[in-house]
């Protein structure tokens, strides 16, 4: 057996372990490097405690780098930007500035209202990214779960960003993780009081929301994902996009599932999916 493989072999069961002995998320944190990022935490982008982002820069930069901002999952329900340092430090090791964000959950607020906060950190993101380092004519939306839902619907239905003054096309791509993005008639109990079910508007799906104008897509899903289908919405949605000569990539991977997807960008894991490979491609080099 050479070195690597007997590498392999020991570490996967300990991450395994130490993934089921305490948080998912803390582990990957505690295994993701640090030294090629700089990390600005709890700056503001509007009131109150879930109102608030993280910057993670690369370290030494010089000149201006592309910008993602980052949404996590929870259902809307649940989920911490400190939850994903893991993301931040990557896409910072890789030559991107990130900015992971916090939203207003239910049941504080339902839907729309944390659209509107993606909304507010996407727009506080292009104006204050140079500050960091970031070129805001390079911004782009990314967002895992719930997040990518949140991602789409900024960057597809133009009443979010038109509330802060700016439009879909101030934003160079957008990327989804696993996203739901036609999930009507709505069959999680948890989600349906997030949507107002049985009322919930038929113009919450971004699916309603694509356009010539729509900016470029990069749509990763697992193959095998039991909880949000993904031809039925990643599959859906690239149609629809291509329809209207939107560049738009699609990704699945098979040896994921929907909640290790967003782990494969943690070091530890990215053997099981090129996840940050495919992202980072996407960001420094886009679509036209």
């Amino acid at each position: 057996m050479t070195r690597s493989y007997l590498l392999l072999a020991i570490g996967v069961p300990v991450l395994l372990l130490a993934l089921a002995a305490c948080s998912p998320l803390a582990t990957l944190n505690a295994l993701s490097p640090s030294g090629a990022s700089d990390c600005i935490e709890g700056v503001a982008y509007g009131d109150g405690p879930r109102r608030k982002l993280d910057v993670y820069r690369p370290r030494g930069l010089s000149g201006r780098a592309p910008v993602v901002v980052f949404f996590y999952g929870g259902n809307w329900v649940g989920g911490a930007r400190g939850d994903y340092a893991f993301v931040g430090r990557a896409l910072a090791a890789r030559g991107i500035v990130a900015v992971i964000a916090d939203y207003r959950l239910y049941p504080e607020v339902s839907y729309p209202e944390f659209l509107r906060d993606a909304a507010r950190a996407v727009a506080w993101t292009a104006r204050e990214a140079p500050h960091y380092g970031g070129d805001p004519k390079r911004l782009f939306v990314m967002g895992h779960s719930a997040g990518a839902y949140n991602a789409a619907m900024v960057a597809l239905d133009r009443r979010w960003l038109a509330e802060q003054g700016m439009a879909p096309s101030g934003l160079r791509g957008w990327i989804g993780l696993a996203g739901p993005y036609d999930f009507l008639p709505i069959q999680n109990p948890t989600t349906k009081p997030v949507f107002h079910f049985p009322d919930t508007p038929a113009d919450s799906q971004p699916i309603h929301h694509v356009s010539a104008a729509s900016p470029p897509a990069l749509l990763i899903a697992a193959r095998k994902d039991k909880l949000v289908e993904p031809m039925r919405n990643s599959g859906q949605l690239a149609e629809l996009l291509r329809a209207q000569q939107v560049p738009v990539q699609e990704r699945y991977y098979g040896a994921v599932r929907h909640t290790t997807l967003i782990a494969t960008i943690a070091a530890p894991l990215r053997w099981l999916a090129p996840t940050l490979d495919d992202v980072a491609e996407f960001v420094l080099k886009p679509p036209a």
